[in-house]
């Protein structure tokens, strides 16, 4: 899987040290730092007073989502966490006509390029011809009938192979401010959430321990409204999310420098392992042509080279996949 973002020489350089960090406090519009909107927009609506996001949940309306690109394509080898206050004003399942069962709001990791497909239903549950793939996800589920409120962590492997902690069964009490955290360790591959109310610990802290056989390729943050499409349940809940807060690894191209003659053309960068690199070239930014192969390697100081370089003027970029 490809990173959509590339990195020139020639055009920009971009240079991050250690993990990349997205805080976001809602004081400033959120567009304003890369924050975007999909689907049904009116979903979700920035409060400027409150300096929150306020978010509806409404199942009956298309996939939508709040969401911002992480510059990386998380795997199950990376380390990452996400924390975040929300508050529910209200809250019900079985609101869709014919579809009485419980449904999620849903906070979390996802591929932005599976959540945009036309056929991608999270509301589906478990199912080989609908099921969603590669999330990572904090959920709530209201209580509807015979079954209790649940507090949920999620996991949904790239083939739609599924891991969830369900055994929380506790209110997220409209009215009441929570502090969620959710941590990802890649060294232990280990799912820890923890949820707090008043600055005290609210139920037991979640675990979900990955297999060597389930991987994931996330590549956004987002809240997520998902639709009821080909479920059997539906839900309906507004409330406020703020302070939320991102950590993931940094981008997979850093302080990307190049230099030549018309001999030879040398690009240097400080890359990751468990990635491929490819060095690309362009003379006109409309058309690239591969001169390197996908490369790897165990340390993270790359030289890519092109070893015919064209004698007029040429612009080079690195594209980074995650295999």
């Amino acid at each position: 899987m490809r990173l959509a973002l590339f990195f020139m020489a020639g055009l920009a350089a971009a240079s991050m040290a250690g993990a990349a960090v997205f805080q976001l406090d809602f004081s400033s519009d959120p567009a304003a730092s890369g924050w975007q909107k999909i689907g049904n927009t009116n979903l979700f609506q920035w409060n400027p007073a409150g300096q929150n996001l306020a978010v509806t949940w409404d199942s009956s309306q298309s996939n939508s989502y709040f969401y911002h690109s992480l510059g990386t394509i998380l795997a199950r080898d990376d380390s990452f966490h996400m924390s975040l206050d929300l508050m529910f004003q209200d809250y019900a399942n079985g609101t869709t006509p014919g579809k009485p069962f419980d449904f999620e709001a849903a906070i979390g990791f996802l591929n932005l390029s599976n959540a945009m497909q036309p056929g991608f239903s999270r509301g589906a549950g478990i199912n080989p011809t609908f099921g969603p793939d590669n999330l990572v996800e904090f959920d709530f589920f209201p209580a509807f009938s015979h079954f209790r409120p649940t507090i949920a962590q999620t996991m949904v492997s790239t083939n739609n192979a599924w891991l969830y902690n369900q055994n929380n069964l506790l209110d997220m009490t409209p009215g009441q401010l929570f502090h969620v955290d959710m941590d990802y360790n890649g060294t232990t591959r280990t799912l820890t959430t923890t949820v707090t109310n008043n600055g005290v610990q609210y139920g037991v802290t979640q675990t979900i321990f990955v297999p060597d056989n389930f991987d994931f390729r996330a590549t956004a943050i987002a809240v997520s409204s998902y639709s009821d499409q080909n479920g059997t349940g539906s839900i309906l809940a507004h409330g406020t999310v703020d302070n939320l807060v991102i950590t993931v690894p940094p981008p997979p191209v850093q302080n990307f420098t190049g230099a030549g003659t018309n001999v030879v053309w040398q690009g240097q960068f400080t890359g990751r392992t468990n990635w491929l690199y490819t060095l690309e070239r362009t003379t006109d930014l409309q058309s690239w042509t591969g001169v390197t192969t996908g490369i790897s390697a165990s340390a993270t100081n790359f030289l890519l080279l092109d070893t015919n370089p064209p004698p007029d003027r040429a612009f080079y970029r690195v594209g980074a996949d995650r295999p």
